[in-house]
């Protein structure tokens, strides 16, 4: 989904208000009433405007959730992509957030529900109750098992959902998104663990019940036993040491947060000179841009595998 510019909202040179030299004097009752009706016009063009954004948004959203409910996963891939492309354009626009979260208020365009229901939902082998599904005209539904790409992207896409919509996470929470993610950090290959790595910052911060989950999933153990394992991929190590960066720096100056031992679980986990190092890069530049502070980021997480490695 891409957001034009409407037609409506363009100003031709017919349109343009004439120039102080060639417009002829008004009276103050011609000037006020013209400024009313410029007024009008212009709150008629942002009414107008609204209202396409929205049904653009609405229309993208079906489209997408149609996919994500289907029985196959190349059909839910193609979902998610969509989605995931729709939310990237709705991230660019104050505007469209504030339609999007306006939307996540209605149950059928609610994006988070679908994602544990379809693509996060373990396969298990259904127990045979009875033969009568051998002896029926009606053929037994069959669901694929999700694949790689499919967890990742539904990974990308809750990420998404919760960075424009905060009360995302409180959806992720009713559908256990903790366990769930653990269980992907745990189990899955390294796409789709670096992906979980950064939906779970997005669904941790400044979400109490979440960090609750987190703490007694063990989460921080979970992580530290990645990033200490040099035989794990070098770049989901860095993403590691980036994900406890930017947990530990939300946390500071929070001493009523479910995970404010988190420094001393990482002192005990990685020893005191690599939890130094984590506490003190965690401060990096709050004055910087984003894309600075996504620079140093990387650097600081770098700094921590190096001094991991060394001792």
């Amino acid at each position: 989904m891409n957001l034009k510019e409407p037609l409506w909202s363009k100003r031709t040179e017919s349109n343009e208000p004439p120039s102080p030299s060639s417009s002829s004097p008004r009276d103050p009752e011609s000037e006020a009433a013209a400024a009313a009706a410029t007024s009008a016009v212009e709150e008629l063009v942002n009414s107008l405007n609204k209202q396409r954004i929205y049904r653009e948004v609405t229309l993208a959203l079906r489209t997408g959730l149609r996919d994500v409910r289907a029985e196959f996963s190349f059909l839910r891939v193609r979902g998610l992509r969509f989605l995931l492309k729709s939310l990237r354009s709705i991230a660019q626009s104050d505007s469209s957030i504030t339609l999007f979260s306006q939307t996540q208020s209605i149950p059928d365009l609610q994006v988070v529900p679908l994602l544990f229901e379809h693509s996060f939902k373990e396969t298990e082998d259904e127990k045979v109750g009875s033969l009568d599904h051998i002896f029926s005209v009606e053929p037994m539904k069959v669901k694929s098992p999700s694949t790689d790409s499919e967890v990742a992207l539904a990974l990308r896409v809750l990420e998404g959902c919760c960075l424009l919509h905060p009360e995302s996470t409180r959806l992720a929470h009713q559908h256990k998104a903790i366990p769930v993610l653990m269980n992907v950090l745990s189990t899955r290959g390294v796409l789709e663990q670096g992906a979980c790595l950064d939906a779970l910052i997005s669904i941790l911060l400044d979400s109490s019940a979440n960090q609750m989950d987190f703490e007694a999933c063990n989460g921080i153990e979970e992580v530290a036993e990645l990033i200490r394992d040099k035989q794990v991929d070098e770049n989901l190590r860095l993403k590691c040491g980036e994900f406890l960066l930017l947990l530990i720096g939300h946390v500071n100056g929070r001493e009523r947060s479910p995970i404010a031992t988190i420094h001393e679980e990482v002192r005990r986990l990685l020893g005191e000179k690599s939890a130094s190092l984590i506490w003190a890069a965690s401060q990096f530049g709050s004055t910087l841009d984003p894309e600075q502070r996504l620079t140093a980021l990387h650097i600081q997480a770098r700094r921590v595998l190096e001094s991991l490695d060394l001792y």
